[in-house]
């Protein structure tokens, strides 16, 4: 069982169960969230008992609740990943998103298992051997086109959804792909240990050791945003929108999933055709702003064909919106002209050569207004502030009249998301009826579920008949503490009766919870897709160390579906010499346009352009870059660390993972 074809899925992260909670209020048809080991984020860690919370939580709007089992697994590690799955299975857990291959030769239970992104899927080859392999949902490349995803879309099964990043931080290296971590650290990304090289200023050397760029963060990708491309990931097949974070706070998850959940309302509400995959509709006390929260600026990669701007070479931090520009210079402050209001505690930005510096509003105070044009000549009133920052004036170097500032923190409006920000209800039609005996009461609701309760009352015709019909109108629309909301009241019966309010309070509570009761019998137990069988052949028939087989189970499904050379996984310390440590589609010839294509037809430029090799460096780092052209990949080449090589393949199997005799008890509804 899967999505079903006509169904999308938002899908959001969660660090913590508490902010996997406010990802479902805040409109996620699903929500992914790791677990206590094998999980590619090893510092967004939860219990097994608060995921089965969160899956009580989850399941009371319909809402999926997916674990992440996504690093590849030492030897010693399958049994306590197998046991830990069946935790998850009677946890009620909806899926595990995976990406070693060990996991479909063990004994587990049938949970739903779904391809990770880490498995880099950009081939229709590889799509399709996945989909009849045993998995139910798999995370598409970022770095595909709206093209390449319809046409896997078109070779695979139908039932098989697709997945697809449309937020969040770009990993610059195709998933899987990255080594330079565990080279240069031991920190193994594909262990969930990543240590972000790709974020460290570098500067480019050409063939002839002249400099193209110097100290940027030429590694470094603006973040993801597909909120233009919608529709069209739609049409190419997408069902599941997945928003990358589970490092992220709070007020990232609630602001991204509120963007999100009202982009796609409005897509379903111009498309009949399609629906929601979860149940109800959220209400937010805030209005969502995607540049509120931590970016690197946006683009949408890929999708729309390749860009020459896609990287965050500057800063890869996050500089904010713009906010003003200082008019004033004081020993302990300086006065700014703002378009927007300022608080306290707002964090500040500005450029000093070429750097992000940043620091915090201690204490504003505004001064007044003022008059002024903006670019388009319209008139527009600037506010007047006083801001006294949290260091010495002497510190801010490069701050004088005239620098533009901007707004990285918005303090009050994070402290509105501190708040309760949103509601999700469930439509509910509710029908009192007189009986032969007293009254019933029956719910309905958007899903189809019913619930029909009766109470014996004598019934006395009610001494002032509109009253009585309005008051039981608002006592039945009394649904404030539940998932639930009236949508249509009807009442029938021969004659306006009396019914007392506590009667009615009762007669609602009973009904309530015999149609919660319905609606969890109703829910789905999301089951894994059967592989086909006999086994299908893999697209290849050798797979080098970017495969990642890291186990004798993982090596033993590549056999039997018919690969016949396979060298192990880069962490298992046997590539001692150069070899490609990232491979990426973004190439820093194409971005400093030097790249033999952009020059072809150029009069006078072609065939003087080659790909040859270029340098990056950072401090006594220098990693060799190798273009290959056709597919328009980067390599970037380095070798592991001989402290690195020399010491044990990395094996998590000291850590205790604590088990629960039996499913954890569910939370009273």
């Amino acid at each position: 069982m899967s999505l079903a074809t006509h169904q999308l899925e938002l899908l959001s992260p969660a660090r913590t169960a508490e902010i996997g909670r406010e990802a479902v209020l805040h409109g996620a048809d699903a929500v992914y969230i790791g677990g206590p080991a094998f999980g590619a984020r090893t510092n967004a860690e939860n219990s097994v008992s608060e995921i089965a919370g969160l899956v009580e939580f989850a399941h009371r709007y319909g809402s999926r609740i997916m674990v992440t089992l996504n690093t590849i697994l030492h030897d010693s590690e399958l049994d306590a990943a197998r046991k830990l799955v069946r935790e998850y299975y009677d946890a009620g857990v909806d899926a595990l998103i995976v990406q070693d291959m060990a996991l479909l030769e063990l004994d587990l239970p049938p949970i739903q298992l779904h391809a990770s992104t880490q498995c880099d899927i950009r081939t229709v080859e590889k799509a399709k051997f996945l989909s009849q392999a045993g998995f139910s949902q798999i995370v598409l490349a970022r770095e595909l086109t709206v093209d390449k995803i319809k046409a896997i879309h078109e070779a695979i099964d139908p039932a098989i959804a697709l997945e697809f990043f449309i937020h969040g931080a770009l990993c610059v290296a195709f998933s899987g792909n990255c080594y330079i971590s565990h080279a240069h650290s031991g920190r193994s990304a594909n262990r969930g240990s990543c240590s972000q090289d790709c974020r460290l200023p570098y500067t480019l050397e050409d063939s002839q050791g002249r400099v193209v760029a110097y100290d940027k963060h030429l590694l470094s990708m603006k973040d993801n945003d597909q909120s233009a491309n919608l529709a069209a990931l739609v049409d190419a097949g997408i069902r599941s929108f997945k928003i990358e974070g589970r490092y992220k706070d709070m007020s990232y998850v609630k602001n991204i999933t509120a963007h999100y959940r009202l982009l796609l309302d409005e897509l379903l509400t111009q498309r009949p055709e399609l629906a929601k995959s979860s149940h109800g509709a959220s209400a937010f006390s805030f209005t969502p702003e995607t540049d509120k929260t931590f970016n690197r600026s946006a683009t949408d990669y890929f999708v729309t064909g390749r860009k020459i701007d896609i990287g965050a070479f500057d800063a890869p931090t996050h500089v904010g919106l713009p906010l003003g520009t200082v008019t004033k210079i004081g020993p302990d402050w300086f006065e700014l002209a703002a378009t927007e209001p300022l608080a306290n505690s707002d964090g500040l930005t500005y450029m000093n050569k070429r750097e992000v510096r940043g620091m915090q509003a201690n204490v504003v105070k505004q001064l007044g207004t003022r008059q002024d044009e903006d670019h388009a000549g319209n008139r527009i009133e600037l506010g007047r502030w006083r801001v006294e920052p949290n260091q010495a004036m002497k510190e801010l170097a490069g701050l004088r009249v005239g620098t533009a500032i901007s707004r990285n923190r918005d303090h009050a409006w994070e402290q509105a998301l501190l708040k309760k920000s949103a509601e999700r209800r469930i439509a509910l039609d509710l029908l009192f009826a007189e009986t032969d005996d007293g009254f019933s009461l029956t719910l309905a609701d958007e899903t189809g579920a019913c619930a029909y309760v009766t109470v014996d009352h004598a019934r006395q015709p009610a001494q002032h008949a509109e009253r009585a019909e309005s008051g039981l109108r608002e006592n039945l629309a009394k649904l404030g503490n539940t998932i639930f909301a009236a949508r249509e009241i009807d009442i029938v019966w021969s004659q306006p009766w009396f019914a007392p309010a506590s009667l009615i309070n009762q007669l609602r509570r009973d009904a309530v919870a015999a149609l919660e009761a319905e609606r969890a019998a109703r829910l789905p137990r999301w089951t894994r897709t059967p592989a086909i069988d006999p086994p299908i052949a893999y697209p290849e028939k050798s797979l080098s160390y970017l495969a990642n087989v890291y186990n004798e189970a993982a090596r033993r499904f590549y056999t039997k579906h018919g690969v016949e050379l396979i060298d192990a996984a880069y962490e298992s310390h046997e590539e001692d010499g150069e070899v490609p440590v990232m491979v990426t589609k973004h190439c820093l010839r194409f971005s400093f346009n030097l790249c033999p294509k952009q020059a072809k037809g150029v009069q006078g430029v072609q065939g003087q352009v080659r790909a040859e090799p270029m340098t990056l460096i950072n401090g006594n780092e220098r990693m060799t870059l190798r273009f290959d052209c056709k597919p328009c990949e980067m390599h970037v080449m380095s070798k592991i660390r001989k402290h690195i090589f020399d010491g044990p393949p990395p094996s998590t199997v000291e850590v205790p993972v604590t088990f629960h005799k039996k499913r954890p008890a569910a939370p009273a509804i």
